[in-house]
């Protein structure tokens, strides 16, 4: 098997290109498909067109395939400082390349070779299909496409990233309190944090200081028996995720036992 490379001409002249074209004999024509790193540094900037030519044993010949012309142009740099950050969304990842486009690929415990799982324009990408405590590793690499040109860079080097939930749940909102006969009854809207364990609920007498007075399941109500009549009380309530992760104090309300 042949293979020949050779700049190309406007109009192009099969014998000029033949004569002129550079030969790599060292193709290997046992395997299917074929394939062959060029080394293009002479080429760069320039258009080549590149053919193939398979021999007999008997060294005969059909001639040349179909031709190919290709723009070769300068290699991109690898993406260089990837960084990997854990915010609560997922995976914050973020590097410096002048690539227009990139290629980020991840791989997790399960996989045997990176998988690419998103492409961006920008030099950050948000990973949100992480599992909390799994170890990911994360490499990128660039690209630019246009017309007949293809160009990749090599990856970058790989960061290893296992993520922890250390992020509380939002801070419950709508929080009322409506007297009744021997009680404050207590309700707010419910949390959206899918790991949701509970709520705490504080209370305070008069102008003193939010005390913790209960602990309740995912139901957003309480009932607050223990309140003496003509007390004035303020209330505040927190969520709190399975791994005890607790939310900032809903906005208190106040009012009289009656």
């Amino acid at each position: 098997m042949e293979l020949r490379v050779g700049l190309g001409s406007n109009p192009f002249q099969m014998e000029s290109w033949e004569a002129s074209g550079k030969v790599f004999s060292d193709v290997p024509a046992d395997v299917d498909p074929v394939k062959y790193a060029l080394p293009v540094a002479e080429w760069i900037g320039k258009d080549v067109v590149i053919g193939v030519k398979v021999f007999s044993e008997k060294g005969r010949t059909a001639g040349w395939s179909n031709l190919f012309t290709l723009s070769v142009v300068p290699p991109l740099a690898p993406p260089a400082h990837l960084q990997a950050a854990d915010v609560r969304e997922g995976v914050r990842l973020t590097w410096q390349g002048g690539a227009p486009h990139h290629w980020v690929y991840r791989r997790s415990p399960q996989d045997s070779k990176p998988v690419a799982i998103g492409e961006t324009e920008t030099p950050e990408y948000l990973d949100a299909t992480t599992e909390y405590g799994t170890p990911y590793q994360y490499s990128v690499e660039g690209f630019r496409t246009g017309g007949d040109i293809h160009a990749f860079s090599e990856r970058s080097a790989e960061v290893t990233i296992t993520t922890k939930d250390t992020y509380a749940p939002p801070a419950p909102v709508g929080l009322a309190a409506v007297p009744s006969i021997g009680s404050i009854e207590l309700m707010w809207d419910r949390s959206v944090a899918p790991d949701l364990a509970g709520y705490r609920i504080y209370r305070a007498a008069g102008d003193g200081p939010l005390e913790k007075l209960a602990e309740t399941g995912e139901t957003p109500s309480y009932s607050d028996r223990a309140v003496k009549s003509g007390t004035t009380c303020r209330y505040a309530v927190t969520a709190f995720d399975k791994l005890g992760n607790e939310s900032e104090k809903s906005a208190p309300v106040t009012v009289i036992a009656p």
